[in-house]
């Protein structure tokens, strides 16, 4: 069966009652906790939508850990309860989870293994802790095995539990938007003793940790993030160049780097404050720029 005709056929005939209500559970947290993916999902098939959902549920789960926790010592516990419920048959306390339900149904349906859910608990373990981004190597690997892992989960998702192909654009879109996530939460990251910015750049301009954790806005500093948004523009650019590699079926996966663009250019309007500006867009403005992405990528397939 092809991308084509598996990307149109129905996944939710055979759904129970819980497990609706369990996808129903996801869409609810992905709308409230990660509403630019939420939007692009909106643009996916309908058929596809749930299991999308479950994905990106998942993905918050993971990533709001740091959030719920005082150290990290609860962290790691929570992390190694979603290991051992994507690892094992899934167990009684899994099957309660409304999000580890819906996400072990679409694994099962999409033939999803589990290496790539465990490698982004992995490299999300990164978060609980403060220790500093070492090199551009790390962080585009942390990028890699979380953003880029989503990016290409949701392309088997999108075939039908197919090969989709395009795994090294999946690579590149994952990077751009997930450098762009943290440059827009920077001072979020700033105010509790964290950075993403590899230890390399900050040293190469200058910039030291304490300035960063002080608020210390400089001319430094803005080097060390414009440098950012140059390494993920050069992703971006690299995307763009392949962009007809990209099946048709497969491109909704894609979307939520169409507001990757819109977002840096905001950070680097003249009244930029890396410390206190938003970085956001309108719930109309995400919407037209994802369906503006949509067109076009059509226009590109």
């Amino acid at each position: 069966m092809t991308i084509a005709s598996r990307h149109h056929q129905p996944i939710a005939e055979i759904e129970t009652a819980p497990l609706a209500s369990a996808f129903e559970a996801c869409r609810a947290v992905v709308r409230a906790e990660d509403p630019d993916r939420y939007a692009a999902i909106l643009f996916a098939p309908a058929p596809s939508r749930p299991p999308l959902f479950a994905l990106h549920a998942f993905n918050c789960e993971i990533a709001r850990v740091r959030d719920m926790v005082s150290e990290a010592i609860p962290g790691e516990i929570r992390h190694q309860w979603w290991r051992e419920a994507l690892s094992c048959a899934a167990g009684e306390a899994a099957r309660s989870h409304p999000v580890a339900a819906a996400l072990l149904d679409t694994m099962r349906r999409f033939r999803l293994p589990p290496e790539p859910f465990l490698n982004l608990i992995e490299a999300r373990s990164f978060d609980l802790y403060d220790d500093p981004m070492p090199t551009w190597l790390d962080l585009e690997g942390y990028c890699g095995e979380t953003s880029s892992a989503l990016i290409r989960l949701a392309s088997i998702i999108l075939a039908g539990g197919e090969e989709p192909g395009s795994a090294a654009l999946c690579g590149q879109a994952g990077v751009t938007y997930a450098i762009t996530g943290l440059l827009r939460a920077f001072p979020i990251h700033a105010r509790r003793q964290q950075c993403y910015v590899p230890h390399e750049v900050l040293i190469a301009c200058g910039v030291t940790h304490e300035e960063i954790f002080e608020g210390k806005d400089s001319e430094r500093l803005r080097a060390a993030l414009a440098a950012m948004r140059e390494r993920a523009r050069g992703h971006l650019l690299t995307l763009r160049a392949g962009i007809r590699e990209i099946h048709p079926a497969i491109a909704p996966a894609f979307y939520p780097v169409t507001l990757c663009e819109p977002l840096l250019r905001q950070m680097e309007r003249p009244d930029y404050d890396p410390f206190e500006s938003y970085i956001g867009l309108s719930p109309l403005g995400r919407l037209w720029h994802i369906a503006r992405g949509a067109w076009l990528s059509r226009r590109a397939g």
